[in-house]
C-alpha cells in the first residue's frame, strides 16, 4: 500500500443535506496517496441514506464510520485515530473543497517538507451567495509575534477547511472534547507557538457562512466561557515566555463573550462580560464596536438609564 500524504476528515452532524457536496469536492481530487474519512456523529436526520448513496454511487474508496453524538472535537479525534496520512485536513460537512487543492498542497509540501501547518486562501461563501477571498498574511518569525497576531491583532486567520497539520502534532494536543464551539483555537494556537507552519496562497476551500454556526451559539459559548483562556495557556503546551499574552487574551475573550451574547439577546449577560474585560483592561472602552453593543444591551437591561454628554456623568 502506497504511503499517504493526506487524509481528509469529514465530520458531519445532521448535514445530510450538504454532506454529498462536500464528499463530491474531495472525492474528485483523491489519489493514491489521499484517503477520504467520513464520520457520522450520531446524526438524526438523512444523513445515514445520504452515505448510504455514496456509498453505491462513487468507486473510489472512501472510509465511512457511525458513532454516538459526542460533539465536534470528539468526532475529529476520533477522525485523527483512523487517519493514515501525514497531513490531515478536516472540511466540515457544509463547506467544499476548492478544485485544485490537494495538488496546490502537495506540491507546497514538497517544497516545504519542514512544515507542520500549511495555512492556505480560503473562500467564504454568504447565503447571498456572495464570495470574498481571504488570503493569509506572511507568518512572523517569533512564537510570541505569531501567537499575537492569531489571538490578539487577528492578522493571522485559519480556517479548518483551508489548512492542513501534521499528524504528529496531535500526539501532543487534541481537540478538546469538553468544548463546544471553540475547539479549534487551543490548537491552531499551540501550533502557531511550536512549529514551523508556511503559508499557501491559493484558495483550498469554500468555507459558507450561516447564522446557525456553532461560533454563533450563546450556550455553548458561555459553556467554554473563561476556560477557553486556560486550555490555550497551557502551561505543558505554551512556554513562559508567551504567559504574558494570557490577560491580554482573556480581555479578548470577554469582549467576544459580550458580543455572541448581544447578538443572542443575552442583554444582561452581555453587560457583565464587558465589564469584567473592562476591569482586565479599561482601554477595551476604546474598541468602539464592542462597547457600542454594550451600551445598547445595557439600555435593554435597564431601559431608563439616560447616556448624558457630562463628565460628571457615568452610565
Amino acid at each position: 500500500m502506497p504511503k499517504l500524504l493526506f487524509s481528509v476528515i469529514i465530520p458531519t452532524y445532521n448535514y445530510g443535506h450538504t454532506l454529498k457536496r462536500a464528499v463530491l469536492s474531495v472525492s474528485n481530487q483523491l489519489d493514491k496517496d489521499v484517503e477520504l474519512i467520513v464520520i457520522d456523529d450520531g446524526s438524526t436526520d438523512h444523513t445515514t441514506e445520504i452515505i448510504n448513496q455514496l456509498k453505491i454511487e462513487l468507486s473510489l474508496k472512501i472510509k465511512f464510520f457511525h458513532k454516538p453524538n459526542g460533539g465536534l472535537a470528539a468526532t475529529r479525534n476520533f477522525g485523527i485515530s483512523k487517519a493514515s496520512g501525514d497531513y490531515l485536513v478536516f472540511l466540515d460537512a457544509d463547506d467544499e473543497m476548492a478544485e485544485g487543492a490537494i495538488s496546490a498542497m502537495r506540491s507546497h509540501l514538497a517544497s516545504n517538507p519542514e512544515s507542520m501547518m500549511l495555512i492556505g486562501a480560503h473562500y467564504s461563501v454568504f447565503v447571498s451567495g456572495r464570495r470574498k477571498l481571504h488570503t493569509p498574511n506572511t507568518l512572523p518569525d517569533s512564537a510570541h509575534d505569531r501567537l499575537k497576531g492569531y489571538l490578539l491583532d487577528k492578522t493571522i486567520s485559519i480556517s479548518n477547511g483551508a489548512c492542513a497539520k501534521h499528524k504528529r502534532i496531535f500526539k501532543s494536543i487534541l481537540y478538546p472534547e469538553q468544548f463546544r464551539n471553540s475547539e479549534d483555537i487551543p490548537v491552531f494556537a499551540y501550533v502557531l507557538s511550536n512549529y514551523y507552519c508556511t503559508t499557501l496562497d491559493y484558495p483550498l476551500a469554500f468555507i459558507h457562512k450561516h447564522d446557525d454556526s456553532l461560533r454563533h451559539n450563546a450556550t455553548y459559548a458561555e459553556s467554554v466561557g473563561l476556560h477557553l483562556v486556560d486550555e490555550v495557556f497551557h502551561p505543558s503546551r505554551i512556554s513562559v515566555e508567551l504567559q504574558t499574552l494570557k490577560k491580554p487574551f482573556l480581555a479578548q475573550r470577554l469582549l467576544s463573550l459580550s458580543r455572541v451574547c448581544h447578538e443572542n439577546k443575552r442583554h444582561l449577560q452581555c453587560t457583565q462580560f464587558f465589564n469584567q474585560a473592562l476591569k482586565s483592561n479599561w482601554r477595551v472602552i476604546f474598541n468602539w464596536p464592542y462597547t457600542k453593543k454594550f451600551i445598547l444591551s445595557l439600555l435593554q437591561v435597564n431601559p431608563k438609564i439616560i447616556l448624558i454628554n457630562n463628565k460628571n456623568e457615568r452610565i
